[in-house]
């Protein structure tokens, strides 16, 4: 529509010509309100800048894309200790025990102060804390795969019990004694030792010895259904036995009359579940809940209050996991501060399985990624360990005071490792004896400032840190708009407060994005109560609209102009005024295919008019635009 303006003090807008009482003024219109200080507001000591910072990670790892004011004390993946506010540190050190025989450790159990493990499904050995070996020979070979384990006093004396399926063995810490059982899963409840079977069949015995059980209830479902036993509170805070199940979980109905039993049966609880085959598997009760995995869920069940209650607290929440660690929860583990998942990352995933049939959906290649250890502490996840290599399975794993220390134990790669877990919230600031791993990496959520669609320029990071040293250091690097790909920034090794320019110390012009993720790797020299510590770690940056300018032209209605009266001239100019679409204006000759047409679409945002009266329709009207 527009064509050139070629004169001075003309300009056309919507396709008409005018001519102008004085030079147009022009502004930048695109201009952002005040700075948003996201994180800690202490922060907040820029005039013209907005603060993103963080010093708190406790909300746990899981979210991909941070909101504009939230998920600033989460994490997309860290490796890191995040229990600490103020304190990102190298996580608790892990040990790697003797080798054993050449087998996974399927099964791992304190018995009089110490560790065992089956090694390979039937091969028994005790762990020597104080010259760290296994024994050398096999204290027992059991008749099948071990399944579940036991230890129960009963007469004085405690026993260690392992269920194999088809098989049960008892040791006395002097002689170990087998039976044929039909016992799967086992527990302890009413003074007496309860198992179930494949079938779902359960059965009691109150002796070690080779009596025969006395049959009990049965699971109304499928075999190959039940995936767990153990005891929880019911809705009258009562001790029962629950069974786990790929559907969901049963409770026990145990009917006593005056000491004398009238019927038992399973009852399907609240916590129903669509079927799969790994739902319950090494289903853990955790101060008031009962906690079940499924996959990569977590189904927490409130009970003994009268009215069940169940949420979802797994790892997968949010934006899950990054894919090289995904996996599937085969065990759940209670600590004192944590409740803890050992997540297999070696096993297909199934989303979708017929039970009647073979067909399955996989949503991970199997032997794809890398096993780990997560702890919950009903805020959110940490990892509290990561397998150092792909294709390794992680079996097992048991929380234990044996030989005095409280620790956790795990079989992961044919080799059993344990690290030191506290008892109390520790404050690494106040506690020197505290064993850290050698390394660690922290990769933060996504930070689009809340506007994606806007370009955004990064000024400078600040670092504060402690703990720092020549062998002590952190690596500070960024990705920009959803890319795989680091830049590595700077290497800290000192104490205090760090700027750091963008892209560069020399070079201060910023980084322009529209999201940014920030990682952080950690590493100590060979002391090991060493570790670098992150306190804040904060982004300055301004959000960058594109450029759009503003317009303030005196249009002169004091003569006929451009073949149109002073009358046709005011109206046109009121039909753009009231124009419901954007106006086509220039006040310049480029060439229409030059690469800087200056010709722009604008909006009439405010119109002030000096005008004559009665049939004088003279004035000069004010007119002011801006770009869209």
């Amino acid at each position: 529509m527009t064509t050139k303006v070629i004169n001075s003090r003309e300009a056309m807008l919507g396709g008409v010509l005018y001519r102008l009482a004085a030079p147009i003024e022009v502004s930048l219109a695109s201009v952002y309100p005040a700075k948003v200080v996201i994180g800690d507001t202490s922060q907040d000591d820029q005039a013209i800048a907005s603060v993103m910072s963080q010093s708190d990670w406790r909300d746990g790892i899981g979210l991909d894309q941070m909101e504009e004011n939230s998920g600033v004390a989460r994490a997309w993946w860290s490796t890191c200790n995040l229990r600490f506010k103020g304190n990102l540190t190298l996580p608790r050190l892990a040990t790697i025990t003797a080798t054993g025989p050449a087998a996974q450790a399927t099964i791992l159990i304190e018995y009089q102060n110490e560790v065992y493990a089956v090694f390979g499904g039937t091969d028994v050995r005790k762990y020597d804390n104080v010259g760290d070996s296994w024994s050398a020979s096999t204290l027992k070979t059991l008749p099948a795969s071990v399944t579940d384990a036991l230890v129960v006093r009963l007469a004085g004396t405690v026993y260690l019990f392992l269920a194999q399926g088809s098989d049960i063995s008892h040791f006395d810490g002097t002689t170990w004694t087998d039976s044929t059982e039909n016992v799967k899963y086992l527990a302890w409840w009413d003074n007496k030792i309860w198992g179930i079977d494949n079938t779902g069949q359960l059965r009691y015995r109150t002796a070690a010895g080779t009596d025969a059980w006395t049959i009990d209830a049965q699971l109304p479902l499928p075999d190959g259904s039940v995936t767990d036993l153990f005891v929880g509170q019911d809705a009258d805070n009562n001790p029962i036995l629950y069974a786990m199940t790929t559907v969901g979980l049963y409770a026990h109905a145990y009917y006593v009359t005056r000491e004398v039993e009238l019927d038992s049966s399973f009852e399907a609880t609240k916590l129903s579940l669509p079927r799969h085959p790994d739902n319950g598997k090494g289903t853990e009760r955790w101060r008031d809940s009962i906690f079940t995995p499924a996959g990569l869920g977590v189904y927490r069940y409130l009970d003994g209050v009268g009215t069940a209650v169940v949420t979802l607290v797994g790892p997968d929440r949010d934006d899950g996991i990054p894919a090289d660690k995904r996996g599937v929860i085969r065990q759940l583990v209670a600590s004192h501060n944590e409740l803890l998942a050992v997540l297999d990352a070696t096993d297909v995933v199934v989303t979708a399985q017929n039970m009647w049939a073979s067909e399955q959906s996989l949503v991970m290649d199997p032997s794809l990624g890398f096993s780990s250890i997560l702890g919950w502490d009903e805020r959110g996840w940490q990892v509290l360990w990561l397998g150092g290599s792909q294709d390794r399975a992680i079996t097992t794993a048991i929380v234990s005071s044996a030989y005095d220390k409280y620790r956790l134990w795990w079989g992961h790669n044919q080799r059993v490792y344990y690290m030191a877990l506290p008892t109390d919230i520790i404050n690494p600031n106040q506690v020197t004896d505290f064993d850290y791993a050698l390394s660690s990496s922290h990769e933060t959520p996504w930070f689009s400032a809340g506007q994606h669609e806007v370009s955004k320029l990064a000024i400078h990071f600040i670092l504060n840190l402690q703990g720092m040293s020549s062998t002590e250091t952190v690596t500070l690097s960024y990705a920009l708009d959803l890319s795989a790909t680091y830049t590595q920034l700077a290497v800290f090794s000192s104490n205090g407060h760090h700027h750091i320019h963008l892209p560069s110390g020399a070079n201060h012009e910023g980084i322009e994005f529209h999201w940014i993720r920030f990682k952080l790797d950690l590493a100590r020299g060979t002391t090991t109560t060493n570790s670098p510590k992150i306190n804040v770690l904060t982004l300055v940056h301004r959000k960058k609209l594109e450029a759009k300018y503003g317009f303030t032209l005196k249009v002169d209605l004091r003569d006929a102009f451009g073949g149109k009266s002073e009358a046709e001239q005011r109206a046109a100019l009121k039909k753009a005024v009231e124009s419901k679409t954007l106006l086509e204006f220039t006040y310049r000759a480029d060439d229409q295919n030059s690469e800087t047409v200056r010709r722009y679409w604008v909006d009439v945002i405010a119109v002030t008019d000096v005008e004559e009266t009665g049939l004088d329709e003279r004035g000069v009207s004010t007119v002011t635009l801006v770009q869209l």
